[in-house]
């Protein structure tokens, strides 16, 4: 799994790029077919934002949340993918039942 961090308006730096490497690797335990995560991370005025592409076999989930505390951001930021990750993972596999129980 590729993750690419892109700071807009603020320098990254290595303490934030490990907190979302860590936090983005606990989405693995969910569904291992991820290819590709882009992390965006905006600081505008008082609110900080994150944003997160995250490339699967065949589809895209996107999702982004803001906060006063990056961190928070980017913990509701992965509940969000986690839960988008689960509901593809979930549809997978029953549209995989599904097609098996015809043949």
């Amino acid at each position: 799994m590729n993750i690419s961090i892109t700071g807009h308006h603020m320098k990254t730096t290595e303490a934030i790029k490990n907190y979302v490497n860590k936090r983005m690797l606990k989405l693995e335990r969910h569904f291992y077919r991820i290819h590709q995560i882009h992390v965006i991370l905006t600081v505008e005025g008082q609110r900080r934002r994150a944003e997160a592409t995250i490339h699967l076999k065949g589809t895209e989930v996107f999702a982004h949340a803001e906060d006063h505390d990056l961190y928070a951001a980017i913990d509701l930021l992965t509940d969000k993918l986690d839960r988008q990750v689960l509901k593809y993972k979930e549809q997978h596999i029953r549209h995989n039942d599904r097609r098996s129980a015809v043949s």
